[in-house]
């Protein structure tokens, strides 16, 4: 049977993974045993993504990114270039602590900038969008915008990328699609 996906000649695919149809995987990655990533996937150069990861459709990953094992990332997931995510919340070098990987999941549509930590043990909510550089220590919720080391919340972003000003009614229209927001008690939906 013909591989239905791509992988570059110096790409290493361990044994166990499930690799869905029209993924790319691009120069010097590695793919770890038993990880599922979706379909229509690009995996830029020098990824590593870790035992069991799990990547939904349509996930793209810049060069040099580090996915360790416990995240897993839903469809339309965008994590900008050197972007790296944490499993073990006190590591030394002289403790093993496999089996005690805390998870971090990641929801539809989010973006991780360039550079940023995603510290393990803590949930991107959908389309949030996460600023380059940042230091991610907690929660964040569907639609934020984070920055900066610890990252904190300065506003609000449509699942198109643009900033979202709400009005006094608690309204907010995106730029580009023309959807509508709004922001009650401190969520954000879609409406």
């Amino acid at each position: 049977m013909e591989q239905e996906f791509y992988a570059h000649p110096t790409a290493v695919i361990d044994e166990g993974c499930k690799i869905g149809k029209g993924t790319k995987i691009w120069h010097f990655s590695h793919i770890m045993p038993n990880c599922v990533i979706g379909e229509n996937c690009n995996i830029g150069q020098n990824v590593v993504v870790s035992p069991e990861v799990i990547l939904g459709n349509n996930v793209k990953i810049q060069n040099n990114v580090s996915i360790y094992t416990g995240v897993t990332c839903d469809d339309d997931v965008f994590l900008g270039p050197s972007c790296v995510f944490t499993n073990v919340t006190n590591p030394r070098s002289a403790v093993n602590r496999r089996g005690q990987y805390a998870k971090t999941h990641v929801g539809k549509g989010a973006s991780i900038g360039a550079n940023a930590t995603i510290v393990c043990g803590h949930d991107i909510g959908p389309y949030a969008f996460i600023g380059a550089g940042a230091v991610v220590t907690k929660n964040v919720p569907a639609y934020a915008l984070l920055v900066g080391n610890p990252a904190r919340q300065i506003g609000w972003m449509s699942e198109y990328g643009h900033r979202l000003n709400f009005d006094e009614n608690g309204i907010a229209v995106c730029a580009e699609s023309g959807e509508k927001y709004q922001l009650k008690d401190g969520v954000v939906t879609k409406l």
